[in-house]
């Protein structure tokens, strides 16, 4: 697969079309009914769920958050790849990755209320805590790639980045470690064709993003992001060469972000209608909908039944996590330092009078 999609000839591995027909018979991964409609109903959980949360963001119930609207094959395809010991690395924009490997609603919601519980995934195995600061988390992939290698356990690190995180110093270094020390990564980098409001074009003048492995001595590959079935493909091939190879790869995901950066942000001061329009065709719930219509295996009726019981499931959960988590004010200062400094010591005292005072007018 490497060396017939190399990405200096710019090829990309794709398997349906926008219309949902496979056009590479001999790439598309063998499942079962049930196991395509897994692939389906995972990815409309995980829009469902983005939606949601932008819901209760907007009504101030959740802080900022960074949609995965039209990103979503992407991570369902890597969780469906990803083993219990395998390691996940994200950047912030994997819903369906993180839920298959064990993080919960929950988790999600008290990471976006602001609580440090939401970061203990306390049911998901080898998962980091979602990286915000850009690009810093590869490095660290790199590195639990070289102790799974040195520990020679049977353990493969699937690590995420936006195209943006490809003009920071801490991408080149993590896949420059990879190269050399010939670990178990994968790199995958969410080309999503905006960093905010940075088209790629001012990003980089590379002919496209998986080339820049060809500097670090590593495999890369240039996949259709919007297509489950590449992504599939690309990711079981990739998983199975880091394994036995211990050696590392570069994925681009050639993807949208149908949505804002963030909740902060608004892309239509950087985007035209008519682009929205043109990726819509490519949306990756639209085209695997239409293959699993064309099987006679899916309905609109039955998009509708289902994503009701979702949102129903969502709303629980939710308002469980509301009406449970509680934020002890020493929390936003004990984390700082192994010993809390005096300074912070008089600001808490400062802010516990403030708050005494603030009760007492009630």
């Amino acid at each position: 697969m490497f060396d017939q999609f190399d990405p200096a000839d710019d090829k990309m591995l794709q398997v349906i079309d926008n219309n949902g027909k496979v056009i590479d018979k001999e790439r598309m991964p063998q499942l079962s009914d049930d196991e395509l409609l897994k692939l389906y109903r995972d990815m409309l959980f995980v829009r469902t769920l983005d939606f949601m949360i932008v819901s209760y963001q907007r009504q101030g119930r959740v802080y900022t958050y960074p949609p995965n609207y039209g990103q979503e094959a992407i991570g369902v395809a890597a969780g469906a790849v990803l083993r219990h010991d395998d390691w996940l690395v994200p950047a912030f924009r994997e819903m369906g990755a993180w839920l298959a490997k064990g993080v919960t609603m929950k988790d999600i919601f008290m990471f976006n209320m602001g609580f440090e519980d939401g970061m203990r995934f306390n049911e998901a195995n080898h998962v980091l805590p979602f990286s915000v600061p850009i690009a810093s988390q590869l490095l660290h992939a790199a590195g639990i790639g070289y102790a799974v290698k040195y520990q020679k356990k049977d353990e493969v690190t699937i690590a995420f980045v936006g195209d943006g995180g490809t003009s920071e110093g801490d991408f080149h270094e993590a896949l420059n470690f990879a190269g050399v020390w010939k670990v178990p990564v994968i790199f995958v980098v969410q080309n999503n064709q905006y960093a905010i409001s940075v088209p790629v074009k001012m990003q980089t003048a590379s002919l496209n993003m998986a080339i820049k492995s060809k500097a670090y001595g590593i495999q890369g590959l240039k996949v259709d992001g919007n297509d489950i079935f590449a992504m599939l493909a690309a990711f079981r091939y990739a998983h199975e060469y880091a394994r036995k190879e211990q050696q590392a790869v570069l994925i681009e995901a050639v993807t949208y972000r149908k949505g804002a950066h963030t909740t902060s942000d608004d892309p239509t001061k950087y985007r035209t209608a008519e682009e929205e329009k043109e990726w819509d065709r490519k949306d990756p719930l639209r085209r695997m909908k239409l293959f699993l219509e064309k099987k006679k295996l899916w309905s609109d009726a039955e998009e509708e039944r289902i994503t009701e019981e979702y949102k129903k499931e969502i709303d629980r959960q939710f308002l469980e996590t509301e009406q449970s988590v509680k934020y002890p004010l020493e929390d936003a200062f004990k984390y700082m330092y192994a010993e809390m400094p005096q300074d912070l010591r008089d600001q808490q005292i400062e802010h516990e009078k403030f708050l005494q005072w603030k009760n007492g007018r009630k």
